[in-house]
């Protein structure tokens, strides 16, 4: 049995990634975020959100012990904050500036890997945040890397569909062509080793645009040459298989799709468990807690779903006991965070009271007096700027702009509307207002493509080629198009 246990809906774009501590879950976004969750109730901690990235967030993890959170972002950089305070404490770049699409840590901490989309991965020492070197490893951008269990490897995957593993001076050891037709997306290792005389192995899950789930067997013998030995190709998904995720001990694997769904498998048996459906679009990130029996789901719809897996005990790790062959389970018994009464009105006909009662809900207790002392209600609150948030009597910046995200996340929310894909900055993945067109054939935002040229990156945020000119041209018709939208809203 798997249950929904909450829905988190504090980011306000697309979710990338997820991963758990022992004690946190954190979740980064297009929004350029990340939110920390403390996973005792799935509060949001005070510091959240974490802000510092210039672009999108694509990838988060935890040191071993938790004390460390880890981003990387197309802006080329990654950010090392400490999860007690959300400080951040180090901001490691790419020589080469490159945006970086995925980061991973060695499992012991001592080594942290990032891909990027010039081809290139990233190896730097942790503890002394310093680069041991920058090697091409494919003519792809990377989107996938992890470290085996041992910490001595570290595998790779490209949009070309290759599976490589590497040594940590970054030697070839194996490669898997095409082991995921029209691209690999993600893959993730055990965190066990399995040691049988002068055998060494461990499992390995990957993913692609091929809709497939692969579970492999990476062995190496005393003396030979490292093996890859195809398991199990698992085929429950219709479209591509964004993330993939293995449990504390191995036993589970997790995977998200384009079709909107989370599978669940016995990763020994290649059987699927669960089918989870609460999602309503693609599913962009799985993660499962390492001491809980919690799976956490992000999706582009903007939320991300904490689930609860059948008899869970926190003490062994251990998931499913007894019937763990069961078939696939039908949906979930919790419904997670119900909207509160007044917000099934439009937010116009809130009265003050509902307004009120919203900030309570939200985490800005602290705001009720101000609020209260200028009778503001539902129309006041939609119609709130930074200027008039000011006259508000709302002295912390950082207060304010938490406000006035709520506020743009609830009308969101509640207008059902999303601006479709095309009208939106691929770099920001914000509505643009002055769109233009690059040499690559790409409708960017002005002040975005600029600003990605002038760092020194002259090619193309979407094909990774050479841009030819750096000549923009506004592309007016797709600002009318925009314009329209808006005005229909």
């Amino acid at each position: 049995m798997v249950s929904l246990i909450c829905t988190l809906r504090h980011h306000t774009d697309e979710l990338s990634c997820c991963a758990f501590s022992p004690s946190l879950l954190a979740t980064c976004s297009a929004d350029k975020t990340l939110r920390v969750y403390n996973t005792a109730d799935f509060s949001e901690l005070p510091f959240s959100p974490l802000s510092g990235h210039g672009y999108g967030v694509h990838c988060c993890c935890f040191s071993s012990c938790g004390s460390h959170l880890l981003s990387c972002s197309t802006d080329g950089s990654i950010i090392v904050w400490r999860s007690d305070t959300g400080e951040a404490t180090a901001l490691l770049e790419h020589p080469a500036r490159s945006p970086l699409r995925v980061c991973a840590l060695a499992h012991d901490s001592s080594l942290l890997l990032a891909g990027a989309c010039d081809g290139t991965v990233a190896l730097w020492d942790f503890s002394c945040k310093t680069l041991r070197r920058c090697s091409a490893v494919s003519e792809a951008s990377v989107v996938a890397c992890c470290f085996s269990p041992c910490g001595q490897y570290f595998l790779t995957g490209c949009t070309h569909g290759d599976l490589k593993l590497w040594d940590v001076d970054i030697s070839l050891l194996h490669a898997e062509k095409d082991a995921h037709d029209l691209g690999v997306t993600c893959c993730s290792s055990t965190p066990q080793l399995k040691v049988d005389g002068c055998c060494v192995e461990f499992r390995l899950a990957s993913c692609g645009q091929d809709s497939q789930l692969k579970i492999w067997i990476v062995s190496q013998r005393e003396g030979a040459a490292c093996i890859m030995k195809l398991l199990h190709t698992l085929t429950t998904h219709s479209a591509p298989v964004l993330s993939c995720a293995f449990s504390s001990d191995g036993d589970l694997v997790v995977s998200g799709s384009v079709d909107k769904s989370v599978a669940i498998y016995d990763a020994n048996l290649g059987i699927l468990l669960y089918t989870l459906k609460q999602h309503n679009r693609y599913v962009t990130a799985v993660a499962l807690s390492p001491t809980m029996p919690w799976i956490a789901t992000g999706s582009m719809d903007r939320t991300v779903n904490v689930w609860k897996i059948g008899d869970g005990d926190s003490r062994t790790g251990k998931y499913l006991t007894g019937n763990c062959l069961a078939p696939e389970s039908r949906q979930t018994v919790c419904q997670g965070r119900k909207l509160p009464g007044h917000s099934r009105l439009p937010v116009a006909d809130w009265s003050e009271e509902d307004v009120q009662s919203w900030l309570c809900e939200e985490g800005l207790e602290e705001l009720v007096c101000n609020f209260k002392a200028n009778n503001i209600d539902g129309l006041e609150l939609s119609q709130l700027n930074k200027e008039t948030a000011a006259e508000l009597g709302i002295e912390s910046v950082g207060l304010r702009g938490r406000l006035l995200r709520k506020i743009e996340a609830l009308k969101s929310e509640q207008s059902g509307s999303e601006a479709p894909d095309e009208f939106l900055c691929p770099i920001t993945r914000e509505l643009m207002k002055d769109p233009v067109i690059a040499a690559d054939g790409y409708s960017y935002e002005r002040e975005s493509i600029e600003s990605w040229i002038r760092g020194k990156n002259k090619t193309s945020p979407m094909t990774n080629l050479p841009l030819q000119t750096t000549l923009l041209t506004p592309n007016r018709s797709l600002k009318m198009a925009i314009t329209r939208w808006k005005s229909s809203q």
